[in-house]
């Protein structure tokens, strides 16, 4: 008797669902999942997982990690997550929470969510100053010099931060920049604190930007908020003003999300 007939007959995942019960599982989890843990999650064989984590990854849905045994999501399931996250009625509401917080801070405000190499922007609604930023949506921005890439590296896991520092190079992009490791997570762990994170020209000279991560239903990063200036009109401290109104259209764009 196979082992999809064994599964069946125990009123297990059925055949057709049972890869994405397994692309659920990885997502749910926020780290690399290893093939044993998935298969105690899903009730399957171990055949069974291994056969479909293979077909998963050989179709970009799914990609090994830094220890090449455990698995978290590729290219396309994270391209997955991002159109679902851009769809009509989410981008409605979304531009319309972020259209009020731009009015009210009078800067330009950005959604960004964690890339492989980098913070993607999703959304951006500009700012009607003559001087501004142009970074356009789809753009990618480094994590360690940026607020959004910052607030991100601070709610990974101490293991899992180390590894990905140990993996990359810290670009020096202005004076600011912090390229260090140690001084970088001293930073992150400040962010964590204080639940926002800065970037005080670190990505670009003469601009700072403050940011607050959006958390679904379990707590983790799903994306981040943001609102840039230049420096002439806002130093770190001054934009740092602005914070409750960034948290409180965050906690709206959680709620949009979460319905």
């Amino acid at each position: 008797m196979s082992d999809d007939h064994e599964t069946e007959e125990a009123g297990k995942i059925p055949t057709n669902l049972r890869l994405l019960v397994i692309l659920e599982e990885v997502a749910r989890a926020g780290v690399p999942v290893a093939p044993s843990t998935l298969c105690e999650l899903v009730g399957l064989p171990k055949p069974t997982v291994h056969r479909l984590l293979h077909t998963a990854e050989t179709e970009g849905f799914l990609q090994r990690s830094l220890d090449g045994r455990s698995y978290g999501p590729g290219k396309r399931m994270r391209k997955l997550s991002t159109n679902t996250l851009s769809s009509q009625r989410i981008r409605t509401e979304r531009l319309r929470v972020m259209r009020d917080l731009a009015s009210e801070v009078g800067e330009t405000c950005n959604l960004a969510a964690p890339g492989r190499d980098g913070m993607v922007y999703l959304d951006r609604v500009e700012t009607h100053w003559p001087l501004r930023i142009q970074l356009p949506i789809g753009t990618q921005v480094p994590f360690h010099s940026t607020a959004s890439g910052k607030m991100y590296l601070s709610t990974l896991p101490g293991s899992v931060l180390d590894r990905l520092l140990s993996s990359v190079e810290l670009e020096r992009r202005t004076e600011q920049t912090l390229v260090e490791p140690e001084a970088l997570k001293r930073e992150l762990a400040d962010t964590k604190t204080r639940g926002f994170s800065v970037d005080n020209e670190e990505f670009m000279d003469g601009m700072t930007a403050v940011a607050v991560a959006i958390r679904d239903d379990r707590g983790r990063l799903m994306t981040t908020l943001s609102i840039h200036a230049p420096r002439q009109r806002h130093n770190i401290e001054s934009l740092i003003t602005q914070l409750p109104k960034l948290q409180d259209a965050a906690s709206r764009l959680e709620q949009i999300v979460l319905e």
